[in-house]
């Protein structure tokens, strides 16, 4: 869709601050014809929206801030709510109904308002217990019965304590561990592009260090593209849970307007309702972590978004934002060969403090994949780092 942004006008305009002032974000009574202008508080109530539903907050209506505009305005009960595989539903609705089902004993999954196979399947087990048709939809004699019932679990955030109780069991070794990884972009999509050095060719690079020291070590890693073409996001995130993934790391460069714009970050899913995922935030926090140490770069924190293939996959999921290529320091260390071995050295160790679970770890940043690769190839392989 074209980008809205302030100075544009238009029916498109006029729809999103319709939507805006329903939510409250506007100050500005509707007007004719001024109603149809993207202006200063509209960009204002833009950002507000943004920075609630984890977002980037640019103030610019895009594909992903025109769908969750789009998702806020449903309801649980708004709607019949059923799996629809060539254009799944999303909305609060679909998060409501994710969120009641956990508390209510089912799992459907991550909650992030998409209606999924996962999400069906509880919604079919719910309605089996309590005598209802299992047909999979949510509609009225559903809807009822789940507002009717108490909570079954109680004493913190059920899906939580599943994704972590998954980690725990699936033990410290790194063999055998399935993991995706996604160098962002490619194809005809160069990503951005700095003085003639284009992120899809670096994160393709990367992303192959990162894989061949994970291979090394027992790991199953896989990619996500090849090397010219650009899978969606939604089709990556598929890749991933189809593969079973336990993991996925998607590698980034950032750009600003500013060529003072510096530094590394990571993202893991999380949006302003609560959802989110702790173990993709635990692990979010090792990589930034580690590279900080490793390379000595301005830290721009762990943070929680709600981008679509954070939200979409079923594992816990981690975008790194490996430097900006408009600021030359950046630039420069992103081009060196031996800087880029550094930040896969650094994900890989990030990725076994994860496993461990705080058992017999290190400081950070004094493990090099020599030492790590040792102690999984270590007789019997039960010995943790």
């Amino acid at each position: 869709m074209q980008l809205l942004r302030r100075g544009d006008s238009g029916p498109a305009v006029v729809e999103i601050r319709s939507t805006l002032r329903r939510f409250g974000l506007m100050t500005s009574p509707a007007t004719t014809p001024e109603d149809d202008r993207f202006d200063a508080d509209t960009e204002r109530a833009v950002r507000a929206f943004q920075q609630h539903r984890g977002l980037i907050s640019d103030g610019i209506v895009g594909q992903a801030t025109y769908r969750a505009l789009r998702e806020a305005g449903w309801s649980l009960g708004d709607r019949m709510l059923a799996l629809l595989v060539s254009s799944p539903m999303s909305g609060d609705d679909v998060l409501a109904l994710q969120e009641r089902l956990l508390e209510l004993g089912f799992d459907p999954g991550r909650p992030g308002g998409v209606f999924d196979e996962q999400t069906e399947q509880a919604l079919r087990k719910f309605q089996r217990e309590y005598g209802l048709v299992p047909d999979g939809v949510c509609g009225p004699a559903t809807l009822r019965s789940l507002r009717q019932l108490g909570r079954k679990v109680t004493g913190g955030r059920p899906r939580l304590m599943r994704e972590q109780e998954v980690l725990r069991q699936s033990g410290p070794r790194l063999r055998g561990k399935r993991i995706v990884v996604d160098p962002g972009h490619g194809g005809p999509d160069r990503g951005v592009v700095a003085a003639g050095v284009a992120e899809a060719d670096l994160m393709w690079d990367l992303a192959r260090r990162l894989v061949g020291r994970m291979s090394a070590t027992g790991m199953d890693a896989m990619l996500t593209r090849q090397e010219h073409t650009c899978p969606t996001d939604p089709e990556r995130a598929e890749f991933a849970n189809t593969a079973g993934a336990d993991l996925v790391l998607s590698l980034h460069t950032d750009a600003n307007a500013s060529m003072h714009a510096q530094g590394l970050a990571t993202y893991h899913f999380g949006n302003g309702t609560g959802a989110t995922s702790t173990v993709g935030e635990a692990l979010a926090g090792f990589i930034q972590r580690e590279l900080l140490t490793r390379t000595a770069m301005l830290d721009c924190r762990s943070q929680a978004r709600t981008w679509e293939l954070l939200r979409l996959t079923r594992m816990p999921t981690v975008r790194v934002e490996v430097g900006y290529l408009t600021h030359l320091g950046d630039r420069k260390r992103l081009l060196d060969p031996a800087f880029r071995d550094v930040v896969a050295e650094g994900i890989l160790v990030a990725v076994k403090r994860l496993y461990l679970l705080g058992q017999n770890d290190q400081p950070t940043g004094t493990f090099s994949f020599s030492d790590v690769l040792a102690h999984e190839l270590e007789r019997g392989g039960a010995q943790a780092i």
